[in-house]
């Protein structure tokens, strides 16, 4: 007998274990294959968002996590005779997500909290030494083989749909033949990981990226005594020698003395960014480094890998409810995609400025200080083609995190639905309608009346990745509210 799940994903680092979590809050049966045998317990990712601490917080993770973070101050690009040249602070102020602009962890911190909130769900079960050696699509299902790789026993499983967050190396992908589109960036760097023996040093207290044709290097302050070097080989420089005592302490000199730290970690790394030609493949999908690599100089590769299963969740789960919704799956790719290449495309510039062969003109968010340096605000690039009528002016804008009198938060009210909120009148005007889910008033929540003026709008639906799906305005009333509730 073969055992049906709701959902199979692959692959239990930050992005997959994100998903098991939304995925879990609509009660759905879901099933993680991991490859290790346990956490890898050594730094990774070290840095997230705003937008991606209102992720941790829907899964309820972000209190214990929070215990174990420090707020990112920001990163300064300073050329081989230390003048600035690129500032990007990150102000300790709120953003209409709820939380601070940029924040810093320590990535099995966060696997822990992830797997450890995954074991209140029942539906939820992980296989770890789990080896997948077989997909077979059908019409309404996946078939999954794996090996357990301790038994070397083999297991035949279904489910509805299945999503590859097996990292940049993924079989899903090779499974679906979606060749990764090159997107010009590739280099060789090695990471260094030193645990600090004393609080006592001078090491900046924010990120440092040195721009060097050289020796491009960057500094990071991670959690706690945690230090971080990153540092570009040159053409044809063997790592192995690089990482011979004599050279690496050559370099760490600069900051550090052999007496003050302990090596956590020297790894290799091939930064490179590319893209997945398709991130979907009938009712199997990609997410994370699976679908997209990312160089890592704006702290944004695990991020994006969120921000996918975050878009993803609501659609599979919707798929799994109300019935397969082609439509809805559809519009994963073609919302995150560009998003994504945004991103890629600004950490690109910003590879070309730490490699000191390009200029500041990294985004449209840089400009010239008094002084002569530049200044960078943090970039957010918007949702591609979404869901929702291109006449809506409001799809696809971010719905702000809102604290209510009662001290809880709006949030709470749409983390599992897309919702309807809008004024009794509105919602007496959609009575015809079959509606398949919530509806709230608006007239219950005068802390949203500010919000909605914002918007020009007496009703929104409101995704539960905390985007706008559709609005009413005063020339077309109902309609895009009508459509979309069609569409789900």
């Amino acid at each position: 007998m073969i055992i049906e799940y709701d959902i199979i994903i692959v692959g239990l680092g930050p992005t997959g274990g994100t998903l098991a979590n939304l995925l879990a809050l609509n009660d759905l049966s879901v099933l993680v294959l991991e490859k290790e045998a346990s956490i890898y317990n050594l730094p990774r990712a070290v840095h997230f968002d705003d937008e991606i601490m209102r992720v941790f917080n829907t899964i309820g993770i972000k209190n214990k996590l929070s215990k174990k973070l420090i707020i990112n101050k920001g990163t300064k690009f300073i050329d081989q005779d230390e003048n600035l040249i690129l500032d990007w602070p990150r102000p300790k102020v709120i953003t209409e997500n709820g939380f601070y602009p940029s924040y810093r962890f320590h990535q099995p911190d966060l696997e822990r909290c992830l797997r450890s909130t995954l074991k209140n769900f029942k539906k939820v079960c992980i296989k770890q030494n789990a080896n997948v050696e077989k997909i077979t699509s059908k019409k309404d299902f996946v078939e999954v083989c794996y090996m357990d790789t301790n038994s070397k026993k083999k297991y035949e499983l279904k489910a509805k749909y299945i999503v590859g967050c097996d990292g940049g190396r993924s079989f899903v992908r090779q499974h679906i033949n979606s060749d990764m589109e090159d997107l010009g960036f590739k280099q060789k760097w090695v990471v260094i990981d030193v645990i600090l023996k004393s609080r006592n040093n001078l090491l900046p207290d924010r990120t440092i990226q040195y721009c060097n044709s050289d020796r491009p290097a960057t500094y990071c302050r991670n959690v706690g005594r945690r230090r971080r070097w990153e540092v570009a080989l040159k053409n044809n420089e063997d790592f192995e020698t690089f990482f011979e005592e004599k050279n690496l302490w050559n370099f760490l000199s600069q900051w550090v003395q052999k007496d003050e730290v302990d090596i956590e970690r020297k790894a290799i790394y091939t930064f490179e960014s590319a893209i997945a030609e398709k991130w979907k493949h009938e009712r199997i999908f990609l997410a994370g480094d699976a679908a997209h690599l990312t160089p890592p100089f704006m702290g944004q590769g695990m991020c994006a890998g969120i921000r996918d299963v975050s878009n993803l969740a609501w659609k599979l789960s919707s798929s799994c409810i109300f019935g397969h919704n082609e439509k809805l799956l559809q519009s994963y790719q073609t919302e995150r995609s560009p998003n994504v290449r945004d991103y890629i495309n600004t950490t690109m510039k910003m590879g070309e400025l730490l490699n000191a062969i390009g200029n500041a003109n990294v985004s449209d968010t840089v400009f010239m200080q008094p002084d002569g340096s530049i200044k960078m605000d943090t970039i957010k690039p918007g949702l591609g083609n979404c869901l929702g009528s291109e006449q809506d002016i409001n799809k696809g804008k971010t719905f702000p995190f809102i604290k209510l009198d009662d001290g809880s938060y709006f949030d709470n009210l749409f983390e599992n639905n897309v919702v309807l909120v809008a004024d009794k009148k509105i919602i007496q005007r959609l009575k015809n309608i079959n509606i398949k889910i919530p509806v709230l008033s608006l007239n219950n929540f005068p802390e949203l009346e500010k919000i909605f003026k914002k918007f020009k709008t007496e009703g929104l639906i409101i995704r539960p990745d905390r985007f706008i799906l559709a609005s009413t305005d005063q020339i077309h009333g109902t309609k895009f509210l009508e459509g979309a509730l069609q569409d789900l």
